[in-house]
């Protein structure tokens, strides 16, 4: 979609790892950025189960590499963009920020861990950075099928049968990706105009809880529709 939508010719475009602590200092600098919004994690939690030492790699060990080459290029304010995962699990729900991050998993824990280096960054720095907690994303350009919807809507439009991992009963809470970047955008601009806003996060959802069950009825519904 990037390049489809001709977005690559409006940017420019710097290819590099997390791990690359110089490179990342010298792209901030270079660039004269002024404002960071960290997208870039491995995020798929199957994944993480499979190889934790890489997700803590990139979800950790890139994280405080980019916060410390904002802290050098002085970066005027950086967002994370985090999950509601690095809650790990709690009786209470639905999650609130002043609640623990207490991930189990690799994937919870390293999204644990980048939120509360993001806050140590903060507290002893003084840099300005806030962290963005988001439920599950969907929306156009998710190419990930080992996610819910979209081998849902893959399968669906192939005739083939969708197999639900569980017993389908698992509530979630979800967010268009179009009102994940929105979210992000507001955070930013406020973080710029209050400082007081420096090391808080902030959770973003639509506040639906669906269970497994209810949402691939909806979305079976509404391909009904479409296909007919």
């Amino acid at each position: 979609m990037f390049f489809r939508e001709n977005l690559a010719r409006r940017c420019a475009i710097v290819r590099g790892s997390l791990q690359d602590f110089p490179l990342l200092r010298r792209t901030l600098s270079e660039y004269s950025v002024a404002t960071a919004f960290h997208l870039a994690a491995q995020a798929i939690v199957s994944t993480a189960k499979v190889d934790p030492v890489g997700t803590l790699e990139t979800n950790v060990q890139g994280t405080w590499n980019l916060l410390e080459a904002c802290r050098q290029t002085k970066v005027s304010q950086i967002l994370i963009a985090s999950s509601d995962k690095a809650y790990g699990a709690h009786e209470s729900l639905p999650y609130v920020e002043s609640q623990a991050l207490q991930g189990k998993f690799p994937y919870e824990v390293s999204k644990s861990c980048a939120d509360l280096i993001a806050g140590m960054y903060a507290t002893t720095y003084r840099l300005p950075v806030a962290v963005a907690r988001c439920a599950n994303l969907f929306g156009g350009g998710d190419l990930n099928f080992s996610r819910l919807i979209p081998d849902l809507i893959r399968r669906t439009l192939e005739g083939r049968r969708f197999v639900i991992r569980s017993d389908g009963k698992f509530v979630r809470d979800f967010l268009y990706v179009e009102d994940a970047a929105s979210a992000y955008l507001c955070l930013a601009e406020h973080l710029a105009n209050n400082p007081e806003l420096m090391g808080e996060a902030f959770n973003f959802s639509m506040e639906t809880r669906l269970t497994v069950l209810d949402l691939v009825q909806k979305i079976l519904q509404m391909m009904k529709a479409i296909l007919r």
